[in-house]
């Protein structure tokens, strides 16, 4: 089972989860794929996430989290104890977010939400400040990335498998070129290249 968690302001509509979903359908795995809207809320968005991932055995779940998702997904990780794919995650989110509290609106509905200051300490609270088991991690950062800075990517996820991409941007528009390696560390196998 792969559970996807969004960035901030995304959503289930965004490019890369859209690309992941149509290719678990084309393999007929679509039933093992999940992306929820995450609520605004961090508290809420971790128990939304605990919720669907609770009944499902650690071996079995592979997180993948997108910016602000990546930041959920190393919590969760270490929480339960499962695998998780990093693309572009935030390090520091408290941090990075602290400068966006208030009525923002979702990049693919234009739907407007309020990030509350509250939700600055909700972050802090999810802090991990060193993974225990990399090798359950798999990172890929872009260098072009605009809003985060990949080099504490990298720091956060040293021992863990790696794929520092030259150039590309927050939202890796190339992500195409990496979903099979992604679900191959999910345990997917998508016939390309092996």
């Amino acid at each position: 089972m792969i559970l996807y968690l969004h960035g901030f302001r995304s959503s289930p509509l965004s490019y890369k989860t859209s690309l992941l979903a149509a290719r678990m359908q084309a393999l007929g795995r679509g039933a093992e794929y999940i992306c929820p809207q995450l609520p605004a809320s961090p508290r809420e968005a971790i128990a939304l996430a605990l919720s669907i991932a609770q009944d499902i055995p650690p071996a079995d779940l592979t997180l993948i989290g997108s910016s602000l998702g990546g930041y959920y997904a190393t919590w969760l990780a270490e929480h339960l104890g499962c695998r998780a794919v990093m693309l572009n995650p935030a390090v520091h989110a408290a941090r990075d977010l602290a400068s966006q509290v208030g009525v923002k609106t979702q990049y693919h509905s234009n739907e407007a939400f309020e990030f509350k200051r509250e939700y600055i300490d909700e972050l802090a609270a999810l802090a991990v400040p060193a993974i225990t088991q990399p090798q359950r991690y798999f990172l890929i950062a872009a260098t072009g990335d605009e809003l985060l800075d990949w080099r504490e990517m990298v720091a956060q996820f040293a021992d863990a498998k790696q794929r520092v991409i030259q150039g590309s941007d927050h939202g890796i528009s190339d992500f195409a070129e990496y979903a099979d390696e992604v679900l191959a560390f999910c345990g997917v196998g998508t016939g390309v290249g092996q």
